[in-house]
Formats: C-alpha cells, sequence, structure tokens
C-alpha cells in the first residue's frame, strides 16, 4: 500500500499534495503565486465555521466565506495544473485540494450547523481538511531553530484564540478574559474560573488545545536548538584554538628542525662534472659463409 502512494504520488508529495515539478519553472512560479491567497481564502472559512454555531441567524458573509475559499483554491490547483506536467496528472497528484474544493462548496449550501448536526460534522471534518492545506502551504516558513519566528507565532497564535473566545465565550465579557480563557486552555491549565459554556466555544477550544500543543512544542524545541547550538559554536571554537595553537607549534618546531640539519650537515665541495668519455664501438662481426653451392 504504502509503495504504491510512493509511486503515485513522488517527487515531494505529502498528505495528498504534490508542489510543481522544479524543472517546470513556470508551474513552480504559479505555485508560489498562488499560496498566500489560498491560505488566507482558507482562513476566512475559520470564523465562518464559528457563525454557524451561533444561535444568530448565520450571516451571508459566512457563506461567501466557503464559496470564496473553494474558488480561489480550485483556481489556484487549475492554473498551478495548466502550467506544470499535465492537468490530468496534476490533478491526480493533488486529491486533497480536489476533495476540498467539492468540500467547500457543499459546506457553502448546507444548513446552519446549529440546526443540523450532520452539517455541524461535515463542516468539522471541511474544517480539518482546510487546517492540513493551510500548515502544507505555510510549513516553509517553519526553520530549523526559529526562536523569534517561533515566539512571534506563540504569542500571534494566542492573541488570535483570545479574540476567538472573546467573541463566541458569553463569560468572556472582555478581551483581557478571552485572553486568559486562550492561555489556560492552550497551557491544559484549567484554573476553572472561566470555561467554554456554548458548542461554539467548546469546539474552539479543541481546536485551541491542539493549536497549543504544537506551539508550545515548537517553541521548547526552538528553544532547546539554540541553547544546544550554543554550546556546540563554544566547543567547535575551543577546539579549532586549540587545533590552531598545535599547528603554530609544529610549523615552530619544523623551522627549528629545518635550522638543525641544516647546521648538521657539512658543506658539500663544488665539483665540476667530468667530460664525457666516448665508449668505442663494437666491431662489426663478418657474416658467416655459407656452403658453396655445387
Amino acid at each position: 500500500m504504502l509503495n504504491e502512494i510512493s509511486r503515485r504520488y513522488p517527487h515531494g508529495s505529502v498528505w495528498g499534495l504534490r508542489l510543481a515539478p522544479a524543472h517546470l519553472v513556470r508551474g513552480r512560479v504559479v505555485e508560489q503565486r498562488w499560496r498566500w491567497p489560498t491560505v488566507l481564502a482558507l482562513a476566512t472559512t475559520v470564523p465562518a465555521f464559528y457563525a454557524e454555531l451561533l444561535d444568530e441567524p448565520t450571516p451571508w458573509l459566512a457563506k461567501l466565506a466557503y464559496v470564496l475559499a473553494a474558488l480561489v483554491t480550485a483556481l489556484a490547483l487549475g492554473h498551478t495544473a495548466a502550467r506544470s506536467d499535465g492537468l490530468a496528472r496534476h490533478l491526480s497528484a493533488n486529491p486533497l485540494d480536489l476533495v476540498l474544493v467539492l468540500g467547500l462548496a457543499v459546506a457553502a449550501l448546507l444548513p446552519e450547523s446549529s440546526q443540523s448536526l450532520w452539517a455541524l460534522l461535515f463542516r468539522l471534518a471541511v474544517a480539518g481538511l482546510t487546517l492540513v492545506r493551510m500548515l502544507w502551504g505555510i510549513q516553509y516558513l517553519i526553520t530549523r531553530g526559529g526562536l523569534t519566528y517561533m515566539l512571534v507565532l506563540a504569542t500571534s497564535v494566542l492573541c488570535l484564540c483570545g479574540i476567538g473566545f472573546w467573541w463566541l465565550e458569553p463569560k468572556a465579557h472582555t478581551l483581557s478574559d478571552g485572553l486568559w480563557l486562550a492561555f489556560t486552555t492552550a497551557a491544559t491549565v484549567g484554573f476553572g474560573d472561566i470555561v467554554p459554556s456554548t458548542p461554539a466555544s467548546k469546539i474552539f477550544a479543541v481546536f485551541v488545545v491542539m493549536l497549543g500543543y504544537g506551539v508550545v512544542s515548537l517553541v521548547t524545541a526552538a528553544i532547546a536548538t539554540k541553547w544546544v547550538e550554543t554550546e556546540e559554536r563554544t566547543i567547535e571554537r575551543e577546539i579549532l584554538r586549540d587545533m590552531h595553537r598545535q599547528m603554530d607549534g609544529l610549523r615552530q618546531e619544523l623551522v627549528v628542525l629545518r635550522q638543525d640539519l641544516m647546521l648538521a650537515l657539512p658543506p658539500q665541495p663544488f665539483m665540476p662534472d667530468a667530460a664525457p668519455r666516448s665508449t668505442p664501438a663494437a666491431p662489426a662481426t663478418p657474416a658467416a659463409e655459407g656452403p658453396a653451392g655445387g
């Protein structure tokens, strides 16, 4: 099964998604141009998902967000495929995008999630695919040891989660209450002073916990990497300094040995080359006469 998937989606295919081949420059450029518009369009479906859970009538902007995300994802997929190694081949290598476009279009047509359990479950599945697609689109931003970037990412995620709780949770009367609830939820502390009480805020809390685990792990790994790299650089500098010191000592010893050898060897007198002596040519031997013919 795994071998079949590897043969079907070669060259960087992950999660049912594949970049344009590197040797096709136009396809790779088009894919990079559509990267951020696709991520931003998919990000608009996050508030749309929770707007569907509120008891109030769903605004038309929530439906429009699903339609816009489906349209942008489809255009990005089709444009990249047209500039890559064939439309059918590129589409078959990106099945997640095809399923996501179809799911977003259906999610825009379903009734409100607060009135239909099946609509809620379907939109929840689409939200999971959307999250995977967004992470795949921005994975190149995650660098090894990027502590500053990770801290900015953690702060941004905390602020966004706080705004989300402020909007979805009736008990979070102020933005500071929303930020506090986001922090206690992401850190899995749970003091109990403010807890999610509505279906929308409870589902949102699940994603906040998942994001909290991921962000805290990334920040912790970045700090540990920075610490280890600092220690490694210090050790490497000490090793290089010791090597240079030893090489300088060896160079000085070689100079001293060369001087001692020059002093120990007696001076060689100058001997002109003797004239070359000619060697006499070897006498020619007469050929043996054969027997006389009769």
